[in-house]
C-alpha cells in the first residue's frame, strides 16, 4: 500500500514539473504613452506628506470632518464589502484549482454480512416458518487515489487564469475603494459649499429684512412709492425660497454620504463645520507611471492575461487526457485477520481518452477564446485612453478654474461695493428702488458664484487625484 501511494505522489510531482502550457506566450498589450501631459507639460512630481504618500490623499484638504468620514467608508460601505467578498471568492477558486494538480486520496472502510433465505418444511405449531443461515461476513479497509496528470497544461493554465482573475478582482476592490472615497469627498465638498452659500443667504435675508423695514417706513412717511415696498418684499421672499432650496440640496447630499459610509440616512447627520477654501496642489505624476497607479488599468491588464490562459485551456482539448488510479488495502472474512499480509490487496490503473471527431467544436472554442482575448485587449487599451482623457480633463479644469475663481473674487468685491453705493443713493433719493434691486441681485449672485468657483476647483482637484490613481507611491 505504501508503495502504491509513493508511486502516485512521485508521478504527480514529475508530471507537474514536465507539464507544458499550450497558451500563447503572454505579453502586455502595447499602448502609446506620451512624454508629458498636454494640458500641463511642465507638471513636476511633488513630495506630499507621509500620510498622503500612503494613499490618504484627502488629508491634502486639511478637513478633520472629511478625514473622519473617509475612515468610515472603508469599514461601512456595502459596495466595498461586496467587492471584498468577490475577491475572497476569487482567491478561494485559485486554491481549489491548485489542488487539482495533485492526486485525490480517499479512505473507505466497510463491513458486510451476506446470507440466504430458505423455506423450511412445515411443522406443527410453526407452519410456513422461514429459516436463515448464519451468513458470511466480510471486512475491508482501502486507501485509494485518483489523479489526472496535467501533461498539456490545461490545469496549469486554469490556475494561471484564476490567479489573473483574482488579481483583477483585487484591482476591482481597489478601484471601488478609490471611487467610493472620491464620491464621498465630492459630496462632502459640495455640502460644505452649500453650507457657505446658505450662510451668505442668511446674511442677505437679514439685509433684505432691514431694507424692507426702511422702504416700509419711507412709504408710510410718503417718501417712497408702494412699488418700493413690493419690490423689497419680492427680493426677501425670493431669498428665503432660495435658502429653503439649499436646505433641500444639503439634505440630499447628507443622505448620499450616509449610504457611502454604510449608515442609515434616517439616523445620520453631518454637523456644520468650517468651510475651507483650501485647494490642494496635487502632486504630479509622469505619464508612464499612470498605467501602474490606476487600479482599473491594472484590472483590465490582468483580464487580458486571464484571457490568454483561456486560449491554452481550449487548445489542450486537442490532446488526450489520462487518469491514473490506484488503491491498496485489506479485505478479510475475519476482523482479527483483516490487517494480516495475506489479506492485503492493491490495484493500479491507467485510462486514456482522446476525442477523434467533434465536427469543429474544439476549433470553435479556441476561436472564441481568441476573440475573447482580443476583446480584453481592446478594453485594456480603452481603459488607458480613458485614464489619459480624465487626467487631461482635470488638469485643464484646474488651470482654467483658478482663473475663474480669481475673476469671481474680483466680481464679488465689485458687486458688494456697487450694492453699498446703490443703497446709499436710494436713501439719498438719487435712484429708484428698482435700481437697488438690480444691484442686490447681482451682488448675491456674485457672492454665490464666488463660493461655487472654489468648490469647482476643489472638485477638480479630487477628480484629478482619482484620475492619477489616488496615491503617490
Amino acid at each position: 500500500m505504501r508503495l502504491v501511494l509513493r508511486i502516485l505522489v512521485l508521478l504527480s510531482w514529475v508530471a507537474i514539473g514536465v507539464a507544458c502550457s499550450t497558451a500563447p506566450t503572454y505579453r502586455r498589450p502595447g499602448v502609446e504613452i506620451p512624454a508629458s501631459f498636454k494640458e500641463e507639460p511642465g507638471w513636476r512630481e511633488a513630495t506630499p506628506s507621509d500620510a498622503v504618500a500612503r494613499g490618504e490623499w484627502w488629508q491634502l484638504f486639511n478637513d478633520a470632518g472629511l478625514s473622519e468620514l473617509q475612515q468610515r467608508v472603508v469599514v461601512g460601505n456595502q459596495n466595498l464589502a461586496a467587492a471584498k467578498a468577490a475577491y475572497d471568492q476569487a482567491r478561494g477558486l485559485v486554491r481549489e484549482l491548485r489542488a487539482s494538480l495533485l492526486p485525490v486520496v480517499s479512505l473507505s472502510a466497510s463491513g458486510t454480512k451476506v446470507g440466504s433465505f430458505g423455506q423450511g418444511a412445515p411443522t406443527v405449531g410453526n407452519i410456513g416458518s422461514v429459516n436463515t443461515g448464519g451468513g458470511t461476513q466480510r471486512y475491508s479497509v482501502t486507501i485509494g487515489a485518483t489523479w489526472e496528470p496535467d501533461l498539456w497544461g490545461r490545469i496549469g493554465d486554469s490556475v494561471r487564469q484564476a490567479g489573473a482573475l483574482a488579481e483583477a478582482s483585487a484591482a476591482d476592490l481597489a478601484n471601488a475603494t478609490l471611487s467610493a472615497q472620491g464620491e464621498l469627498a465630492l459630496d462632502y465638498i459640495q455640502l460644505r459649499g452649500l453650507q457657505a452659500q446658505g450662510e451668505v443667504l442668511v446674511a442677505t435675508i437679514a439685509a433684505y429684512e432691514r431694507a424692507l423695514t426702511i422702504t416700509t417706513n419711507r412709504y408710510n412717511s410718503g417718501v417712497a412709492a408702494r412699488s418700493d415696498v413690493l419690490q423689497a418684499e419680492t427680493a426677501l421672499h425670493n431669498a428665503r425660497a432660495n435658502n429653503a432650496d439649499l436646505v433641500r440640496q444639503r439634505a440630499l447630499l447628507e443622505h448620499a454620504i450616509a449610504v457611502l459610509v454604510g449608515a442609515n440616512p434616517s439616523s445620520f447627520a453631518v454637523p456644520n463645520g468650517e468651510w475651507r477654501r483650501d485647494v490642494p496642489d496635487v502632486p504630479g505624476v509622469l505619464p508612464a507611471s499612470l498605467l501602474e497607479r490606476r487600479p482599473d488599468i491594472a484590472g483590465a491588464e490582468r483580464r487580458v492575461a486571464a484571457a490568454n490562459s483561456a486560449i491554452g485551456i481550449q487548445r489542450s482539448a486537442y490532446f488526450p487526457t489520462f487518469d491514473l488510479s490506484g488503491d491498496a488495502g485489506y479485505s478479510s472474512n475475519s476482523w482479527n485477520a483483516l490487517f494480516e499480509s495475506a489479506s492485503s490487496v492493491w490495484s493500479l490503473g491507467l485510462t486514456g481518452t482522446l476525442t477523434l471527431l467533434d465536427f469543429g467544436a474544439r476549433s470553435a472554442r479556441v476561436a472564441q477564446a481568441r476573440a475573447a482575448y482580443e476583446q480584453t485587449v481592446a478594453e485594456y487599451r480603452q481603459a488607458v485612453l480613458t485614464a489619459f482623457q480624465q487626467t487631461e480633463d482635470q488638469l485643464a479644469a484646474l488651470r482654467v478654474l483658478e482663473i475663474v475663481s480669481t475673476e469671481r473674487d474680483a466680481a464679488a468685491l465689485a458687486a458688494n461695493r456697487a450694492e453699498e453705493i446703490a443703497n446709499n443713493q436710494y436713501l439719498a433719493g438719487q435712484i429708484a428702488y428698482s435700481d437697488v434691486i438690480v444691484t442686490q441681485t447681482a451682488a448675491l449672485s456674485a457672492r454665490q458664484a464666488q463660493i461655487q468657483a472654489v468648490v469647482d476647483r476643489q472638485s477638480a482637484a479630487i477628480s484629478l487625484i482619482q484620475a492619477i490613481g489616488g496615491h503617490w507611491r
